[in-house]
C-alpha cells in the first residue's frame, strides 16, 4: 500500500492526523447500495484507508436488498468511490486493498433468515480476520427502518459477540419530541446509550470542531465571548440547490424540522457553551446541553413577531432559470411546507443574556454557504469622524463551502488623511497547512470505530432542540405567521429582513 502523499511530503501538515484505532473492527452498511453511500460512506472509507487510519483486518460488509454479490458490490464500490472521493486521481494499490476489504449480503430488512445469513458471514469475517467481535451498525436507510434493522439485529444474533457493539444513525432523530424520545427507546431496548451514535455531519466539518479550538484555546477569543462586548450572532445555512429528488420527504420535514432542529441549534450550542474541563464527551456534550435547556422558548404569542417562513417560487440561480417548490417532482400543488426559516432567539443565561441568535436557513438562494457571524459592539466613544462609516469588528466562521475564519477590523487609509476602512484578515485551512480538509465521515466513521462519541448527539440533546422546536412547527402547522414567498435566487422574503431590522440591525451578506 502506497504511503499517504499529501502528509508525507508536507511539514505544515504534521499533527494533523494523530489519532489511531486501537481495536480491529468491522463495519456492516444498511443500505450500502444507497445514495449515501455511495457519495459519502465508502469514499470516506476509501480514504481512511488511504491515510492508514484503519486497523488490520477492517472490513465492510454491504447489506441491500439489490441482488449482489462480493464482486458486484465491489464493482459498485470502485464505481462510487472514482466518481466521488475527495482525492483524486485515486491510489490503484489503496483501491484494490480497499476493494477486497468489501463483502456483501442481501438483506431483506422484514426477513429474520436474512439477518441469520448476515450473521454468519460477520461471524466467518471476524474469525479469518482476527476482529475480536468488535462490530458497527450503520444505519444508512430512511428513519422509517430504525425499530425493524434493531429488532432484527437482536433477533439474529448480531449483538451477542464478545466485542463491542456499536449502532450509527442518520438525523433526522425524531419528528418531534414524542417520536424522537421513542426512537431513543427503540435504541435503548438492544444498544446501550454509549453504543448510540447519532450523526449530524456538520459536527464533523472542521471549522465546526475548530470553534472550541477558535475560543478555548486562544486567550484573546474567550474574554471577549459574551454579552458585554458582542451584539448579535447570524447563523446562514443557505443552499442554491432546490429539493431536487427529495421532495415527498421534504413535505413531511420543511426547513424547520431538515436542518434549523439539528444543524442550527448545533452550532448555537458550540457558540455559546460554556469551557469544558476537559475535551471529553461527557464534558462537551453536558456543556451543550446546558445551553439548549437556556434557549428562551418562542411562546405561541411570539411566534409570529420571532419567526419567519417561507417557500421558495420560481427564478434564476446562478445563471439558471429554475421551478418553484410547488412546481417540483412529488410536491403538492398547495404544499404550505416551508424551504426557509428565519428565527431571533436568545440564550437565557450570564454569559449571553440580552444577545439575540438569529438563524436562517433556506433552499433556492443565491449561493451555497454556512457561516456564523459574531458581530461586536461599537466603541463607547467614537473617536475618529471617519469611523461613523465602519462596520462594526466581526468574526466569520465559514463551514462550507471554503472552510476558514475571518476577522473584520478598522484600519487607516494609507494616505495623507486620517480615513478609516473596514479590513479583513483570512485563515483557510489550505493556505495554511496546504491540505484538503478532509470530509465531515472520514472523521466521524474513525470516530465510531475508536468509539468516542464527542462529535455525536446524545438522547438528551435531542429531546432539548425538538422541545424548542415543537411550539414553533405547532403554530406553523397552524399557518401562524403567514406563509410568505421569495424567488429562487434570492436571501429569502422580506419579512426575514424585518426580523433583524426590527432591532436595529441587518443580516450579513455572505
Amino acid at each position: 500500500m502506497s504511503s499517504p502523499r499529501p502528509l508525507d511530503h508536507n511539514p505544515l501538515a504534521e499533527g494533523l492526523i494523530d489519532f489511531k484505532v486501537r481495536d480491529p473492527s468491522l463495519m456492516v452498511i444498511f443500505g450500502a447500495t444507497g445514495d449515501l453511500s455511495g457519495r459519502k460512506l465508502l469514499p470516506a472509507i476509501y480514504n481512511l484507508m488511504k491515510q492508514r487510519l484503519l486497523p488490520a483486518g477492517f472490513a465492510v460488509v454491504g447489506a441491500a436488498i439489490d441482488d449482489l454479490d462480493d464482486a458486484g458490490f465491489r464493482k459498485h464500490a470502485s464505481d462510487v468511490v472514482t466518481k466521488f472521493s475527495r482525492t483524486q486521481p485515486l491510489d490503484p494499490q489503496v483501491l484494490q486493498a480497499f476493494l477486497q476489504s468489501l463483502f456483501y449480503v442481501r438483506v431483506d430488512f422484514s426477513k429474520l433468515e436474512d439477518f441469520r445469513s448476515l450473521e454468519r458471514k460477520v461471524e466467518e469475517l471476524d474469525r479469518t480476520r482476527h476482529l475480536g467481535g468488535n462490530r458497527v451498525y450503520y444505519c444508512a436507510t430512511p428513519p422509517p427502518t430504525y425499530e425493524t434493522i434493531v429488532e432484527q439485529l437482536r433477533d439474529g444474533g448480531l449483538t451477542k459477540s464478545k466485542g463491542f457493539h456499536r449502532i450509527v444513525i442518520e438525523k433526522p432523530f425524531g419528528s418531534d419530541l414524542t417520536s424522537a424520545r421513542e426512537l431513543t427507546q427503540i435504541l435503548q431496548r438492544v444498544f446501550h446509550e454509549d453504543s448510540v451514535f447519532r450523526i449530524d455531519h456538520y459536527l464533523g466539518k472542521e471549522t465546526v470542531q475548530n470553534i472550541l479550538a477558535f475560543r478555548f484555546a486562544n486567550a484573546i477569543f474567550e474574554p471577549v465571548w459574551n454579552a458585554n462586548l458582542i451584539d448579535s450572532v447570524q447563523i446562514t445555512a443557505a443552499e442554491e440547490i432546490g429539493v431536487e429528488l427529495r421532495g415527498g420527504y421534504y413535505e413531511k420535514a420543511g426547513a424547520l424540522r431538515d436542518i434549523v432542529q439539528n444543524h442550527a441549534l448545533q452550532l448555537v450550542a458550540l457558540v455559546a457553551m460554556e469551557p469544558p474541563t476537559s475535551f471529553e464527551a461527557t464534558a462537551v456534550r453536558d456543556e451543550k446541553v446546558k445551553v439548549l435547556r437556556a434557549i428562551r422558548p418562542i411562546q405561541d404569542g411570539e411566534v409570529a413577531t420571532s419567526t419567519v417562513r417561507g417557500q421558495y417560487k420560481k427564478g434564476w440561480v446562478l445563471g439558471e432559470e429554475v421551478v418553484g417548490y410547488r412546481e417540483e417532482h412529488a410536491v403538492s400543488p398547495g404544499s404550505l411546507t416551508e424551504t426557509f426559516a428565519g428565527i431571533r432567539m436568545f440564550v437565557d443565561n450570564w454569559r449571553w443574556s440580552g444577545v439575540p441568535f438569529y438563524i436562517r436557513v433556506g433552499k433556492r438562494m443565491p449561493k451555497r454557504v454556512t457561516e456564523i457571524h459574531i458581530r461586536f459592539k461599537r466603541p463607547p466613544h467614537n473617536t475618529f469622524a471617519s469611523a461613523r462609516d465602519l462596520d462594526p469588528n466581526a468574526i466569520t466562521l465559514r463551514i462550507q463551502p471554503e472552510e476558514g475564519i475571518s476577522l473584520r477590523f478598522g484600519a487607516k487609509v494609507p494616505s495623507a488623511g486620517l480615513r478609516l476602512r473596514n479590513v479583513s484578515m483570512d485563515f483557510t485551512y489550505m493556505s495554511s497547512f496546504l491540505v484538503e480538509t478532509p470530509e465531515a465521515y472520514e472523521r466521524l466513521l474513525l470516530d465510531c470505530m475508536i468509539g468516542d462519541p464527542t462529535l455525536f448527539t446524545r438522547a438528551d440533546e435531542v429531546e432539548a432542540a425538538w422541545t424548542f422546536i415543537d411550539p414553533i412547527e405547532a403554530a406553523w402547522r397552524d399557518d401562524r405567521p403567514p406563509l410568505a414567498s421569495y424567488p429562487s435566487g434570492t436571501w429569502g422574503p422580506p419579512e426575514a429582513d424585518k426580523l433583524v431590522q426590527a432591532d436595529g440591525r441587518e443580516w450579513h451578506r455572505p
